[in-house]
């Protein structure tokens, strides 16, 4: 899977840009603040619709103007992909794709499958449990449909029984309660299916995770991740209706998927509570690098990895086994200088110089 080139019209600070991008390495250097990030953000968003960074449309969109485009080509197995995205402050973003609007954003998962590696997924283990639920979600959309859907059904649900729980406390009623039963059951529907999509989805990570972690700390250390539902699905139902009375006067939905987590072990100890940052930063590490593993073996061709001033993050040690890993994966890089990839002699194919929003191609 390749990134061939991406057009950008009014994107954050780009009035007009047009990358043509070389199938192994791309570099991306320039001082902080210039535009780097923006350009990786770009093909992020036409692979899940969504900003990494968790931007709304019109924040994107240029100061000064109305609206936005992105024009993205791909070639993925032979087959070659135009996504065209079209962002507008007052309305829904219209993407099509090869031409043919799509109706819903949920269609563009699994057109592009793009890793994304920044500095702060350095710090997924030791920061809130839905930093790491985003990390299932987002990566479980790309590869299963179905797991998305039920995502999207359930946060559906989700907001609609919350609303309710706050009609209830205000103006409690019997057709209210009656009402309350509909969502439970879809609640517990839906729940259900994400819950058994995320515990497969970490049972993959794991087979691939150890062997990753264990090279990358000298064969000293075992890493296993371990999902940590808010409830099973056997108690699903039962707990969210012994919820009820706290729901209702918290106003909020207390029980289910939206309150899981994930754990960390190193040798049988939580990472979180008792790792160093050093380990927490290993064991992160080792995630990312089973996700690409993971992709690989279920789209049958590589993702495109996207890292976000990452190496500077890393120690020489591991910034090696990084670019060791990449192999033959499309990566495009953002960096402030280039020392790092000269002392670490990584093959380097393409250079491009960002300044204030414009981009030069240096070789």
């Amino acid at each position: 899977m390749i990134v061939e080139s991406v057009e950008l019209k009014d994107y954050r600070n780009y009035e007009f840009l047009d990358m043509k991008f070389n199938e192994h390495v791309n570099i991306i250097y320039g001082d902080n603040a210039q535009g780097k990030t923006n350009i990786l953000e770009s093909l992020y968003l036409c692979s899940t619709s969504k900003s990494h960074r968790g931007s709304k449309d019109k924040e994107i969109i240029r100061f000064g103007h109305d609206e936005s485009h992105i024009k993205l080509n791909v070639l993925k197995h032979d087959i070659r992909y135009r996504i065209d995205m079209h962002l507008k402050k007052n309305k829904n973003k219209g993407i099509a794709v090869n031409g043919i609007p799509i109706k819903k954003a949920v269609e563009l998962f699994g057109i592009i499958n793009i890793i994304f590696f920044s500095p702060e997924d350095l710090n997924i283990i030791k920061n809130g449990p839905s930093e790491r639920r985003r990390f299932i979600d987002m990566e479980l959309g790309q590869l299963d449909k179905i797991y998305l859907s039920n995502l999207v059904n359930y946060n559906k649900v989700l907001n609609q029984r919350n609303k309710l729980l706050k009609d209830i406390a205000f103006s409690p009623s019997e057709q209210l309660m009656q009402t309350l039963d509909i969502w439970d059951m879809q609640l517990v529907k839906y729940g259900s299916l994400i819950i058994k999509g995320r515990q497969s989805f970490i049972e993959r990570i794991n087979s691939i995770i150890r062997d990753i972690h264990s090279k990358l700390t000298g064969e000293t250390e075992h890493l296993e991740v371990k999902y940590v539902p808010n409830t099973c699905i056997e108690d699903l139902e039962r707990e969210i209706i012994n919820s009820r009375d706290k729901d209702i006067r918290y106003k909020s939905t207390s029980i289910g998927p939206h309150k899981d987590d994930l754990v960390f072990f190193i040798n049988g100890n939580d990472v979180r509570k008792y790792g160093s940052q050093g380990q927490q930063r290993t064991a992160a590490l080792s995630l990312k690098l089973s996700e690409i593993e993971l992709v690989k073996t279920i789209i049958k061709d590589t993702p495109v990895l996207l890292l976000d001033d990452v190496l500077s993050e890393l120690d020489s040690n591991r910034q090696n086994f990084l670019i060791n890993s990449i192999g033959d994966i499309q990566t495009i890089v953002t960096c402030t200088g280039l020392d790092e990839f000269i002392n670490n002699r990584m093959n380097i194919d393409k250079i491009f110089k960002v300044t204030d929003g414009h981009v030069v191609n240096e070789n």
